[in-house]
């Protein structure tokens, strides 16, 4: 199949001078800072490099489940919503790829997830600024350079050090993205080795063993866990599925898609959420969860499509889903075999379930900063849970010192304290990457909609937060003879 170019490349500014400081580094290259990294292209004013530990980009290798679509319409991509003229759309990537009349035909507003992740790697691979195989190491603040120090480690092939490296720059932005979360009662057995219990994360890795297992578990009601179960029941045989699914939340309960109710991801919403109080945001985070942990309906309806099927000669299938469940403990039962301790929140009373194996859908938590912040810790100011607080620019709040000088750290993914439900959404993205890039330049350097939702969240309707100026180099005094 004949494929067109990749976008030619924009100007870029001359050779870096090794100590001269850039204009703003990234940490970390997951979507988020692809975004950023492909709006942040064609300004040649601006000297940006990201660096990233793995060797190439991957999105969620281990959920690429055939068939499974992302649950953003496909303009949600990396740009779309702030540049639709960009290069790096998702229309561009088909049109290079002889694919655009029959994406055209296939009518699918949401798009498969392999696709999704293709799309990305086509855009990182065509990306001059990204450095992957780059570990960063500590990050510091020079007060008397006014500049972030960021040492690194170069990795080879196999992962291991290279060399060391460093380098300065005004501003950083932080994308470490998200990590697999697994409680506690589980965390000894999937250390454990030979012990089949894992995240989902690596469900495609495994697979072929787990649809090999006599008898398999999927803990965990949201939309991983679903499909997941649906990827199972569909591969093992009728009659003998021998599945169990169980999750905590009260019903496997589908996600809030209606049209107003989307209007939480929204720029507007998401200026509202920033200016209310911080107990007021703190148990909204907690109540939205339907917002972004239900499940998709047409995976529900597939699932009960499946399972109905499976009825149409006589008997049920061997399949038991239960809500409402939460896993106390869990052990070892000889040596193939996991005893899961099980509780019901509703009628209180108390169960085992004997496996052969186990996928942990329980999700994903924001990677702590503090291990990459250590060094500015001096400078961070916290809330009262001892979160670091993060301006409507998506700055983190530091020390006048430090942002006194022009300098900031900015970040992504990390901010659902304090900008809400959106923080993780992909439709997002590009949004934010305008913002932070308009914050960088001090001018609409990406002009953005000042009004996003027909819903007015509070009687007093937000405004858009105004561009700080760049930072400018101060003005030296001429000097004069004789003075």
């Amino acid at each position: 199949m004949t494929t067109g170019p990749a976008p030619a490349p924009a100007p870029r500014p001359p050779r870096h001078e090794p100590d001269a400081p850039r204009d703003l580094v990234g940490i970390g290259i997951g979507p988020f800072n692809l975004s950023l990294a492909a709006l942040a292209h064609p300004l040649a004013e601006l000297d940006t490099v990201f660096y990233e530990q793995r060797p190439a980009f991957h999105w969620h290798p281990g959920l690429l489940i055939d068939g499974a679509r992302v649950q953003v319409p496909f303009l949600a991509d990396l740009v779309t919503l702030a540049d639709p003229a960009s290069p790096w759309t998702f229309l561009n990537y088909l049109k290079s790829r002889d694919r655009l009349f029959p994406f055209y035909f296939a009518e699918r507003f949401h798009i498969q997830r392999a696709e999704y992740d293709a799309y990305c790697r086509w855009v990182a691979e065509n990306l001059p600024a990204l450095h992957f195989h780059h570990q960063v190491d500590a990050v510091r603040f020079n007060p008397e350079r006014d500049v972030f120090e960021v040492d690194f480690t170069q990795l080879d092939t196999d992962g291991e050090a290279e060399a060391l490296g460093r380098t300065y720059t005004r501003n950083i932005v932080l994308g470490i993205g998200t990590e697999p979360y697994v409680p506690d009662p589980l965390r000894p057995l999937v250390e454990a080795p030979a012990v089949p219990v894992l995240h989902a994360a690596d469900y495609l890795a495994h697979r072929a063993t787990l649809l090999a297992a006599e008898h398999v578990t999927v803990v965990g009601s949201g939309q991983s866990g679903a499909e997941i179960f649906l990827d199972l029941l569909k591969n093992r045989p009728a009659g003998r599925e021998r599945l169990h699914w169980i999750g905590r939340t009260e019903a496997f309960a589908p996600m809030e898609y209606s049209k107003l109710g989307l209007e939480h991801f929204t720029p507007d919403y998401t200026r509202y959420f920033h200016a209310l109080a911080e107990p007021v945001r703190d148990r909204l985070v907690t109540a939205q969860w339907q917002l972004h942990k239900g499940i998709d309906t047409d995976t529900i309806a597939a699932i009960h499509d499946e399972l109905y099927r499976r009825t149409l000669h006589g008997g049920w299938p061997d399949a038991v889903l239960t809500p409402g469940v939460r896993v106390r403990t869990a052990g070892r039962v000889a040596t193939t075999k996991v005893e899961l301790h099980l509780e019901h929140t509703q009628q209180n009373t108390r169960s085992r379930l004997t496996t052969d194996a186990v996928v942990l859908a329980t999700g994903y938590r924001e990677r702590p900063l503090d291990r990459i912040l250590a060094g500015l810790d001096p400078y961070l100011r916290r809330d009262s849970r001892e979160r670091p607080r993060v301006d409507e620019h998506f700055r983190l709040v530091l020390d006048p010192s430090v942002t006194g000088s022009g300098c900031h750290v900015y970040v992504q993914n990390a901010e659902r304290h304090t900008h809400g439900v959106g923080t993780p959404d992909l439709g997002l993205a590009a949004w934010r990457s305008a913002t932070v890039l308009n914050s960088l330049t001090g001018k609409e350097t990406y002009p953005l909609p000042t009004r996003t939702a027909f819903t007015t969240f509070g009687l007093e309707q937000q405004q858009p937060p105004q561009i700080p100026p760049a930072r400018q180099a101060p003005a030296l005094t001429p000097l004069v003879e004789g003075r």
